[in-house]
């Protein structure tokens, strides 16, 4: 590819500004669609679920009925984040682009983050072009600036905390990072294993600053709701199983295949815990095979956990796309663009959660392709060669001068 070969050519620094110009651009994409359109359901709930924390406060909400509202389902800090930006739309700012501000900032930093992880790892185009991927990508782009929620804050966190571990040798900031992902949504739990097993194989002073990190961090966010409404936040957050709509991967399949409906209200209750399990179980077996490919592991866990999900919201898509990327560049292309029409065409129909027959199609074919590409990722973590944690490249000399050698093991393309 004539792009990734002339960014060969570049030194780190002008290749990371072009990932930054990318990301800003992809940042203010996003803002002008956060600030121009109304946004789906969710902008309208978020703004009745800040009033509401508003009244009650951030550890008292769990307990409170909220009549005509979902389930107040999020974890601490997010109700912090709702109690700050409904301070500033009492100032006169619009909430609806307010809410979808957090994921459009967390996408400009993942790109940055998915850039630094895979030059690690692979050619330094690739790099350039999995960071600008993150920038671009149509389903971010769809999720982060017209969707909002707080998916892509907890994915980055997640993949924050796997670098810091595993390629800036930070275990204490990757503890707080780790625990940062699940304050904001509860998705990323399925990864904190494989954290702790990685800091495990860096030997006990890793693990033991990787979990005071965690655990400070952990006790300060959610500690005040566990010794106030323990209950009300197992039922709300611990115990959430999503919606119960027949539109993405296991139970689609299901539907079409006319099982029975007691199959599938299985699947959607107690049967999601174990295919989380079996997220959880794929995560700790990457990260203790291979822990320095642990951004990897992060990544195909995350998009292990979407494949198997069994709720189907069009925000959910978010959680597999910058992992997407930090597998492989063609991986991370093929599920953008086809989880991006599937979230367009979700957005411009008559309702969110409910699609029509293009859409499920269109759904289904990203889903496969979200297969495909996570065998390929996972194959190609497990080439990478055991127990070589990789080291930052050396900045790269000006054309003409002696190069480094390229770190080998690469565990994407």
């Amino acid at each position: 590819m004539g792009i990734r070969m002339r960014c060969e050519s570049w030194d780190v620094r002008r290749a990371r500004a072009v990932v930054l110009v990318a990301a800003a651009v992809g940042l203010l994409t996003r803002m002008l669609i956060a600030a121009n359109t109304p946004g789906p359901a969710d902008v309208r709930i978020f703004a009745d679920f800040a009033k509401a924390v508003t009244v009650y406060g951030p550890v008292r909400i769990y307990e409170h009925p909220l009549p005509g509202l979902p389930v107040y389902n999020h974890p601490p800090l997010a109700g912090w984040m709702l109690l700050g930006l409904n301070g500033l739309s009492e100032l006169g700012m619009s909430f609806a682009t307010l809410i979808r501000s957090p994921a459009s900032i967390a996408d400009f930093c993942c790109a940055i983050l998915v850039f630094e992880i895979v030059r690690r790892r692979a050619a330094q185009g690739t790099a350039v072009l999995c960071g600008v991927g993150v920038a671009v990508s149509p389903v971010l782009i769809a999720t982060s600036g017209y969707h909002g929620n707080t998916d892509a804050v907890a994915i980055v966190f997640a993949l924050a905390a796997a670098h810091l571990l595993a390629d800036r040798k930070s275990p204490l900031a990757a503890g707080v990072a780790a625990a940062l992902s699940i304050s904001v949504k509860f998705i990323p739990v399925v990864v904190i294993p494989a954290l702790f097993v990685a800091a495990l194989r860096g030997g006990r002073p890793v693990l033991v600053r990787f979990a005071a990190g965690f655990g400070a961090l952990f006790a300060l966010v959610w500690g005040p709701v566990l010794v106030t409404v323990p209950q009300h936040l197992r039922e709300n957050v611990l115990e959430y199983a999503g919606g119960t709509y027949h539109l993405w991967g296991l139970v689609r399949f299901a539907d079409v295949l006319g099982l029975p409906d007691s199959v599938i209200t299985s699947m959607q209750g107690g049967g999601h815990f174990l295919f989380a399990l079996v997220c959880v179980v794929a995560g700790v077996w990457l990260a203790w095979l291979r822990p320095g490919q642990l951004p990897g592991a992060v990544g195909a866990t995350l998009g292990l956990l979407l494949l198997l999900s069994t709720a189907s919201g069009l925000q959910y898509l978010t959680w597999a796309a910058a992992g997407a990327f930090v597998l492989g560049f063609w991986e991370g292309l093929a599920y953008s663009c086809a989880a991006g029409l599937t979230a367009v065409l979700g957005y411009s129909g008559r309702s969110a959660v409910r699609w029509n027959e293009l859409t499920l199609e269109v759904g289904a074919a990203g889903w496969t392709v979200l297969a495909v590409g996570l065998a390929a990722g996972v194959r190609r973590i497990l080439a990478a060669q055991p127990d070589t944690p990789p080291k930052p490249p050396a900045e790269r000399a000006p054309l003409g001068a002696p190069r480094t050698s390229r770190p080998s093991g690469s565990a994407v393309n």
